[in-house]
Parts: C-alpha cells; sequence; structure tokens
C-alpha cells in the first residue's frame, strides 16, 4: 500500500484512476482547486479531497509530504500558445521539482501519443516540451520518472464517443474535418489499471509507456460507430483541408470549448498509433485491452 498524491483526479481519467488505486488498497489524495469539483469523490473509502492551488509553489510541495509517488494528469486540449505553456510545460516541471524538494522518489506523469517538441500542432509540441523538461529535472536529481502516452481515450462516461453520438441525433450528416486521421482509442479502464500496475511494481517505473488499444480507427470509423451506438448514423461527410480549416475556425468562434479546432486539426496530420517502440499495456500484463465495441457496443 502507498500513498499517492493525484494531480487532476477530479476530471474523466482522473474518476477512473482514483477508482483503480483505491479498490487496490492505496491511500489517495486528490488536489483540486475547487472542492466542489471532487464532491462525487469525497465518499470514498481511503480517499481525501485536499483544495489547493496547484500553480502555487508552496502550496504544491507543501501537498507532496508524505506521498510516495506522485500522479500529474492536468492537461488541456484547447488553448493558445501561453495556455498551452502553461498547463504542459510550466506546470509538470513545478510538480517535478516541488516532488524533489518534498522527498517524493517517484512521479508519473501522463503525457500523449504523438508528443514531440517538433510535432504539426501546439498541443503536440507543448506535451513534447513538457516531457523535456520532466527529463532534465529528473535527470539533475535523481527523481523516478515515469512518462505514459495514451492515444485518444474513450469511456461511457466520455466527452468523446457521446458527443459524437448525441450530435447525430439532432443533424441529419456529419461533416467531419480530419476525417481519414488514424487512432488507436484505448478504454479508460485499461488507462487507470495501467497507472495502478505501474505504482504497484517498482520495477515497471522510470520507462515511456504508449498505450493503445486492439484496433486502429479513422475518426470516421468513431463517429461511424458512435452514430450506430447511438441508434442513429448519420452519414458522414469528409471535408478537404479547405473546408476543414475553415469549420474549424467557425467552431473556434462559437461559445465555450470547440468541438474540434484548427490545433486539433493540425495534430491529426500525424496518425496517433503506437509507434512500436516503447512498452505498452502487454508489457503490464493488460493486453490487449478492450476495444470500442466492447464498451459502446452496437
Amino acid at each position: 500500500m502507498k500513498n499517492i498524491l493525484l494531480l487532476g483526479g477530479s476530471g474523466f481519467i482522473g474518476r477512473h484512476v482514483c477508482a483503480a488505486l483505491v479498490r487496490a488498497g492505496h491511500e489517495v489524495t486528490v488536489a483540486t482547486r475547487r472542492s466542489a469539483h471532487a464532491r462525487h469523490l469525497q465518499t470514498w473509502p481511503r480517499l481525501t479531497v485536499q483544495q489547493a492551488d496547484v500553480f502555487d509553489p508552496a502550496q504544491l510541495q507543501s501537498l507532496m509530504h508524505g506521498h510516495d509517488v506522485v500522479i500529474q494528469l492536468i492537461a488541456v486540449l484547447h488553448g493558445n500558445d501561453a495556455r498551452f505553456e502553461q498547463m504542459h510545460v510550466a506546470l509538470p516541471q513545478l510538480v517535478a521539482q516541488s516532488c524533489v524538494a518534498a522527498g517524493v522518489p517517484e512521479l508519473i506523469h501522463v503525457s500523449a501519443l504523438g508528443a514531440d517538441p517538433q510535432g504539426p500542432s501546439r498541443y503536440q509540441r507543448s506535451k513534447g516540451r513538457g516531457e523535456a523538461a520532466l527529463h532534465a529535472v529528473a535527470q539533475s536529481s535523481g527523481l523516478r520518472l515515469t512518462l505514459v502516452r495514451p492515444s485518444v481515450v474513450f469511456g461511457t462516461d466520455d466527452r468523446f464517443i457521446n458527443l459524437f453520438a448525441r450530435m447525430q441525433k439532432v443533424l441529419p450528416v456529419v461533416p467531419l474535418a480530419g476525417a481519414s486521421a488514424r487512432f488507436q482509442p484505448v478504454w479508460v479502464q485499461d488507462v487507470s489499471l495501467a497507472l495502478a500496475h505501474l505504482v504497484r511494481h517498482d520495477s515497471w517505473q522510470g520507462r515511456t509507456y504508449e498505450l493503445g488499444g486492439p484496433e486502429v480507427l479513422t475518426l470516421a470509423d468513431l463517429v461511424r460507430h458512435a452514430g450506430h451506438f447511438a441508434g442513429c448514423p448519420r452519414p458522414i461527410i469528409p471535408l478537404p483541408h479547405a473546408m476543414a480549416w475553415l469549420q474549424t475556425t467557425l467552431m473556434e468562434l462559437a461559445p465555450g470549448e470547440p468541438l474540434m479546432s484548427r490545433d486539433n486539426l493540425a495534430s491529426m496530420q500525424r496518425d496517433n498509433v503506437l509507434s512500436g517502440q516503447c512498452p505498452g499495456l502487454r508489457e503490464l500484463g493488460l493486453a490487449p485491452g478492450h476495444s470500442l465495441a466492447s464498451v459502446f457496443p452496437i
């Protein structure tokens, strides 16, 4: 049993990670800026919700004390350069430095498949710079750093498959940017179990893992499956790049978080599939993982 500090534990992936860690018998502290966001976790056994501003170095370091492992999940999908830099580079670096200062020996950082300082999108480049910043801290301090890079993560309570399902209940057709982009979607429960396994087995730590499911699907395949699951499949119209760019520009102008941004479109210039050069679910004893159809049956 270990004492674990989970940053980003109230989000979609974080909720499932909390459940996996608690079931494994660990003591879990979830840090959140607003305790109301984690109200659904507060009754769980062996789990404590701690309100704190993780961007404040003093508060973050104070949170670290007494923990054996920190799992860092905080990330954003949309934003400008400053937002991506803050969330994907500056914050992970601060987390690593705080681990060192507080004497926490291990940091597990959830990055993203496709993280690359030279990637085609701001999101991918910021993820890549964040990984580089973490490696710099780990190499200079002896911090045990484990990186986890999942492909697109899906689950029954996600905002990805469910959103495309809801869209097809109201739209007669789906004009789709990036329709041919390829993904290797991974079930959120498989990701959660992978993280729990990494916490449990010290010999598996200190490496970079890529997590993907058993099948490679295009974005059109994912949208089509969502429509069948919802019982209202609609025709999908793949958009050429110019029209896709226009569509995502208009989506960015709409209120709230966009369904897809121009930066998302840039990310899809590269397939979001396993490279085959890093260990993954198989090495963690979880292969082959769950398919989309096993979670969203049609």
